[in-house]
């Protein structure tokens, strides 16, 4: 049987391995799907030895860890600087790739309007090197929001009325609001949200977070990332075929 799996660290909770178990159950596939939950990137080495290990994805934390690990990266990874699909190749070797970027683009499309948009993007960590990737195919303009002044990017006490109704789209790529966390949100001025807002949250536990539930009540479209997971797995798949 042929062996695929999920890296990270702390991912009982994780989508992934109940997603594929159904999709080999229905399409008969001679596959199996594991976490492998590690506590440090070191111990990767002994993943790799997996018998019939064909790839795994790659979850947080080690999602930029794991570049010194592979032989190879595809050029869009290349861009992004972070992975979230590897495949062993019959040498032995790995080669990195990001799909995370293809299942953002694809499920944000739907709700955009055809008008010009900008985005604020809520954390800077490897998932949302993905997201500005895909902003950047969209032609969508983008700044960054964390908790440390950077160069080019907004403090979350910097986020005024103005700033919500020029960056319409926003997007959490932070783990606040994560399960068992559910009360905790990103800390932006809710009560400026309107209609034309749109709210992206990459969390998919639980289905609708804080950040989502008080985007809607001010009348946002909303979404969460159940749908950029399942694009995102399905072309991990291609990629591992």
């Amino acid at each position: 049987m042929n062996k695929l799996g999920l890296l990270g660290r702390n991912i009982e909770y994780s989508f992934s391995r109940g997603y594929f178990k159904k999709k080999f159950e229905r399409e008969n596939l001679n596959y199996s799907y594991d976490n492998f939950d590690i506590e440090s990137i070191n111990d990767l080495k002994k993943i790799i030895k997996t018998p019939s290990l064909k790839g795994f994805n790659v979850t947080i934390p080690y999602k930029i860890e794991i570049i010194p690990f592979l032989s190879e990266i595809d050029k869009d990874a290349q861009q992004i600087g972070a992975i979230n699909t590897v495949k062993i190749l019959e040498n032995g070797n790995l080669k990195g790739y990001n799909t995370d970027y293809i299942g953002f683009k694809n499920s944000l499309t739907p709700l955009l309007e055809n008008k010009k948009y900008k985005a604020l993007i809520l954390g800077t960590g490897g998932a949302s090197k993905a997201i500005a990737y895909a902003l950047n195919q969209l032609n969508i303009e983008y700044k960054f929001v964390s908790r440390n002044k950077r160069e080019n990017q907004l403090l979350y006490s910097e986020i005024t009325n103005k700033i919500i109704r020029d960056y319409e789209i926003i997007i959490n790529c932070s783990p606040v609001g994560t399960f068992p966390n559910t009360e905790n949100k990103p800390d932006i001025p809710y009560e400026y949200l309107n209609e034309n807002n749109i709210l992206y949250d990459l969390i998919y536990n639980p289905e609708k977070t804080k950040f989502l539930d008080l985007g809607k009540k001010n009348g946002a479209k909303t979404t969460n990332g159940l749908k950029m997971l399942e694009i995102q797995a399905e072309e991990a798949f291609k990629i591992w075929l």
